[in-house]
C-alpha cells in the first residue's frame, strides 16, 4: 500500500471511531443532535471504501 493510502486509512478510521464515540446512543441514531455526527460518520466509511478501490486500482495498473 502506498503511503499515501496508509495516512488516508489512519485518518479515516481515527474519524470513524471517534464519532463512534461521540453519539449519544441514549438518545436514539437519527435524533437531532446526532445528524451531523451520522454525516460525519457516513462519510468516514465512504472514504475508507474509497481508500480499499483506489489501492485495488493501483494493484491492477502496476501488473499491466
Amino acid at each position: 500500500m502506498k503511503t499515501i493510502y496508509k495516512v488516508f486509512l489512519v485518518l479515516f478510521v481515527l474519524f470513524l471511531g471517534a464519532n463512534i464515540y461521540v453519539i449519544d446512543w441514549k438518545l436514539g441514531f437519527f435524533h437531532e443532535e446526532n445528524t451531523t455526527l451520522l454525516i460525519s460518520l457516513v462519510s468516514s466509511i465512504l472514504g475508507l471504501l474509497l481508500v480499499f478501490v483506489m489501492h485495488t486500482w493501483s494493484k491492477l495498473a502496476t501488473k499491466k
